[in-house]
């Protein structure tokens, strides 16, 4: 199972890794900013901190699932084990909060934001569950 585990918390940074590169690198883009976030270009400048921040917070996710397999891999099982566990459980809630916010409607309709949602929390939930083992 410990293969499992690290195989999901790679898939599972994988995302948080392309949320970074959009939303703090690339917002500016319509292709982005619009095609993705639903974002007017009108609004771009009023959420632009916001987006930059984020996409921080999803690399530094991404990173802590990425060396915690690392760490677990070179033989640290007890700091690997609980950076996998840690940061794939936030991604896991995280991808909770999608789905809530889903429902709600918040910032697209109903049902479009269930992708995304899905790539935030299913792959971190299978690693989390693998990890517990």
């Amino acid at each position: 199972m410990t293969v499992i585990a690290w195989t999901f918390a790679l898939l599972a940074a994988a995302p948080y890794l392309l949320a970074f590169v959009w939303e703090a690198l690339l917002f500016r883009r319509p292709s982005v900013h619009q095609g993705i976030f639903f974002v007017p270009a009108a609004d771009v400048a009023a959420v632009q901190l916001w987006a930059f921040g984020v996409g921080f917070y999803n690399l530094f996710l991404a990173c802590g699932a990425i060396a915690g397999v690392i760490a677990w891999g070179a033989g640290d099982e007890t700091v690997g084990r609980a950076l996998v566990i840690d940061t794939c459980l936030v991604m896991f809630l995280g991808g909770v909060v999608l789905v809530v916010a889903d429902r709600m409607e918040l910032g697209r309709p109903r049902g479009k934001g269930l992708g995304g949602a899905l790539a935030a929390g299913g792959p971190a939930l299978i690693a989390l569950i693998a990890a517990a083992w």
